[in-house]
């Protein structure tokens, strides 16, 4: 079931508390809480938004069972090194101490502790151990995230086999859609009404209620084109402007230049996301931003180029370097501007202060996508809203578009779905200490690489039109204020698109009045987007909602991948539709 519980707020609410810390939990949290404790379940999966506070919710079930003797000791199993240390600080806070520095080779832990904290990698390689330890002890098990124990058939056998015997598990995850067919261990799937096998949560709560309470920040999307051009092995050059219909090989090649940091692209685009995150610091004085970056190479460039624009260094988080958990915690608790990653982000680190975001990085599937977006979506007070940076990519435009969509685990698909290539996740979070070469067979050098602003995307809409960097129209956009409510963040994106719409049609029009395809989509996009905002100022529908119901009454893609002509038919559509209510 998924709720929203903005009609009853808990008396937590605005102030956002850090990880385990709040003196009363979230309407969500109490909610699920109080489903727990009438079910009394041995298994419960509960499926939260990043940034919602799934660990608060968990430690709040980890002290009642302790403190009515249900269990006596607590497991809590995580993807990467770091979360391991973050959940025991936070289970710390709450007076239970879980030890992060367990080893395989120990066997046992101090007395001192109440449980451990291990990676779901430690756990597959001696689930013996791990199952004696959980037999000794009434034992409650915290996965978290989930779906990581089907990342291989070794992990899930490990993990059914060490937790089998536990008195409790309590399963959390933020994005519980994979693309492989092996089921997740302890998590139950029925079949729907086509015979599919699918995950079911629990208790089950979105980005969309989410926001609608508060709990979580609206993110804005600002998109960035450009004209790019290289040299294959072969010796031939070819250019490409990103942000146009393109071949699956040349949007690869185009995307890559465009991250290279030898070309003016990424620069421009830095240079862009720096100015939003000093606009945004006149109203959240310690904003930081992250730069998410594919390789150890890059992220060094990147950095370079940070110092270069700001004067100031940039912090460095590289996958398997022993240092990070300390420079991210570091991070977090400075006021230092940019924060350049690679690994140690993707998923569940905590940073509530960052505000703006650069997706640098070529994995495109959605579980990356939402929980590289998911970093930034953690709200401490009302009126902060994320800004994230992107190539203007038909995939990421996608995604974007598509923040509030909710998926499950799917079994029994004999096809794998579009986008949902998990392999890239876990290519993406192993060690990278070099560049990625888009196909071996394509190796290529970047010639020239220039960004142009394409457009902003929020709430299924889009605003803004093609412009240069440094230009008034993109300045429109980066200089936002940082503290706005989301009704005013879309009053404020629409009234800038109608001033920019209304002194286009003032300036003379070039000779030639043929469009170019490019120009007429965006001319439509406009269009439908003007519509979407006076039929949501007549009936109060939220854009995305608007937006999904045209998709659905017409079919097709997202409007970041629609086609003119679907385009024009949703135009029509909507205009079908204030006809008829006018009658």
């Amino acid at each position: 079931m998924s709720t929203s519980a903005a009609s009853h707020l808990s008396p937590s609410y605005p102030d956002r508390a850090a990880w385990g810390t709040a003196p009363k939990l979230r309407a969500w949290q109490q909610e699920a809480f109080d489903l727990y404790c009438r079910r009394e379940p041995r298994d419960f999966l509960a499926v939260a938004t990043p940034g919602a506070g799934k660990t608060t919710f968990a430690l709040r079930i980890a002290s009642d069972l302790l403190s009515r003797g249900v269990v006596r000791a607590v497991t809590v199993v995580t993807p990467t090194e770091h979360l391991k240390r973050q959940w025991a600080d936070a289970a710390g806070r709450v007076g239970i101490p879980i030890d992060p520095e367990f080893k395989n080779s120990q066997g046992a832990t101090s007395r001192d502790y109440i449980g451990v904290a291990v990676t779901y990698a430690q756990v597959s390689m001696h689930p013996a151990l791990h199952r004696a330890r959980t037999e000794a002890r009434k034992t409650l098990i915290i996965f978290d995230e989930i779906h990581h124990a089907g990342d291989a058939k070794a992990w899930g056998d490990g993990v059914r086999e060490a937790f089998e015997p536990a008195a409790r598990r309590l399963a959390l995850t933020g994005t519980p859609f994979r693309s492989d067919v092996n089921p997740i261990p302890f998590v139950t799937y029925a079949e729907d009404g086509e015979g599919v096998r699918r995950s079911v949560s629990d208790y089950s709560y979105g980005y969309g209620p989410a926001l609608a309470d508060g709990v979580v920040r609206p993110v804005i999307f600002l998109a960035y084109a450009g004209e790019m051009r290289w040299r294959t092995r072969a010796g031939d050059e070819i250019a490409a402007t990103l942000g146009t219909p393109l071949t699956k090989d040349q949007l690869g090649q185009a995307w890559k230049a465009a991250l290279d940091p030898k070309g003016d692209w990424i620069r421009q685009v830095l240079h862009a996301a720096d100015r939003r995150l000093s606009e945004v610091r006149k109203g959240v004085p310690d904003a930081g931003g992250l730069v998410i970056a594919t390789d150890h190479e890059t992220a060094r460039a990147y950095a370079r180029h940070l110092r270069a624009i700001t004067g100031e260094g940039a912090t460095v988080v590289l996958s398997d370097d022993p240092e990070a958990s300390k420079k991210i915690k570091q991070f977090s608790a400075s006021q230092d501007r940019w924060l350049v990653a690679v690994r140690m982000v993707s998923e569940g680190v905590d940073i509530p202060r960052l505000a703006v975001g650069v997706y640098a990085t070529s994995t495109s599937t959605p579980l990356f996508f939402a929980q590289a977006v998911g970093r930034f979506v953690r709200a401490r007070k009302r009126g902060e809203f994320a800004s994230v940076f992107l190539p203007s990519v038909p995939n990421l435009m996608g995604l974007a578009g598509e923040m509030e969509a909710e998926r499950d685990h799917v079994l029994d698909r004999k096809l794998p779905e579009e986008g949902l290539d998990d392999f890239l996740v876990e290519d993406a979070n192993r060690k990278k200490d070099n560049p990625d070469v888009v196909g071996d067979e394509l190796p290529f050098e970047t010639l020239e690489a220039v960004a142009t602003f394409d457009r902003v995307l929020f709430d299924g809409g889009e605003f803004g039109a093609a412009a240069e960097p440094g230009s008034p129209e993109e300045e429109d956009f980066l200089g936002l204020p940082g503290l706005l409510e989301p009704d005013q963040v879309r009053t404020l994106l629409s009234k800038r698109q109608s001033e920019q719409l209304k002194a286009k049609r003032k300036a003379p029009e070039p000779g030639e009045s043929r469009l170019a395809p490019h120009e007429q989509l965006a001319n439509l996009r406009r269009e439908l987007n003007g519509l979407v905002g006076a039929w949501n100022h007549r009936t109060g529908q939220p854009h995305g909602v608007i937006h999904a119901e045209l998709r659905r009454a017409c079919g097709g893609p997202a409007i970041a991948q629609a086609t003119a002509e679907q385009v024009q038919e949703r135009i029509d559509k909507i205009r079908a539709w204030a006809t008829q209510r006018s009658r």
